[in-house]
């Protein structure tokens, strides 16, 4: 570590004392539905109105988060105390390179050093306020990005990382390269999430592998490399639509089975933390 990180780690330090739980979402790949995993368990910890969520996309070259939360040409307000984020509801606010852009359009062509720049701003500058979940969505793969994240919280605790993949092999390779990235610098693994895990006919009810697992899905890669399974989420074609209108999915379809299956999931994250910091409460009062 150099000496011009050691302050920004520092002020970093200081500024998440008012995060109580931070989460990574990682995927080895694109175009897994990484960042709606994300959006989607931003909106259901909000779903709590007790409880106040942070979300923010640190994919500088390909921002979607602004999209999917409804929030597309909005802008980044500064005040006395930093950058304000844009708030869905009262109890989510979000943060995304994609607001500091003059249109959706523009192509962010940044070397490592600026990415690394711009992702200390987002956790030394942003006026988060007391908050319960910080839900980071990262972009894909291992890269500039991953480990600015990790080395910058490193000091502010991280709770753990969500890995999301597809069923088929193409894809679960490249998650046990993320699963090898976070042993190899220390950050807990919460679980994996198998995402478009086939497809159920809304008319015939009848469910077709569209990725068949071929080397036996997320299920068998997390029993070999012992991480667990955190569920599986169907694919739902409300769920694309939902995101392109910028809505939350279960507001929209909340007896889907892909919506049981992100409850479900979001409970066994909530749960992790909770342990977690149950018991690093009682190694300090011990």
């Amino acid at each position: 570590m150099t000496d011009s990180q050691e302050p920004a780690i520092e002020e970093i330090k200081e500024k998440m004392k008012t995060v109580k739980h931070k989460i990574l979402v990682l995927s080895g790949k694109g175009g897994v539905g990484k960042s709606t995993f994300s959006a989607h368990l931003a909106h259901g910890l909000a779903e709590d109105e007790n409880t106040q969520i942070a979300l923010l996309d640190i994919d500088i070259c390909g921002p979607s988060i602004p999209k999917i939360m409804g929030l597309e040409g909005e802008q980044v307000h500064q005040s006395g105390s930093g950058w304000s984020p844009v708030y869905v509801e009262d109890n989510l606010g979000v943060m995304s390179v994609g607001f500091l852009l003059s249109s959706p359009d523009d192509a962010v062509i940044w070397r490592g050093p600026k990415k690394n720049g711009m992702i200390k701003q987002f956790l030394r500058d942003v006026d988060w306020g007391e908050v319960d979940y910080l839900i980071v969505d990262t972009p894909p793969g291992t890269s500039d990005e991953h480990l600015s994240v990790v080395q910058y919280l490193a000091t502010a605790r991280i709770d753990g990382a969500v890995l999301i993949t597809t069923p088929q092999e193409v894809s679960l390779q490249d998650v046990r390269k993320e699963i090898n990235f976070c042993r190899k610098v220390k950050l807990p693994i919460i679980g994996v999430v198998e995402n478009m895990s086939g497809f159920i006919c809304p008319k015939c009810k009848k469910e077709s592998q569209i990725f068949p697992p071929t080397t036996g899905g997320a299920e068998l890669m997390c029993q070999d490399l012992e991480v667990p399974l955190l569920g599986r989420v169907p694919l739902d074609p409300l769920i694309g639509k939902n995101c392109d209108k910028g809505q939350s999915f279960f507001t929209d379809a909340p007896d889907s089975p892909a919506t049981l299956a992100y409850r479900s999931i979001i409970q066994r994250i909530q749960e992790f933390c909770d342990l977690r910091q149950s018991k690093e409460e009682n190694l300090i009062n011990s």
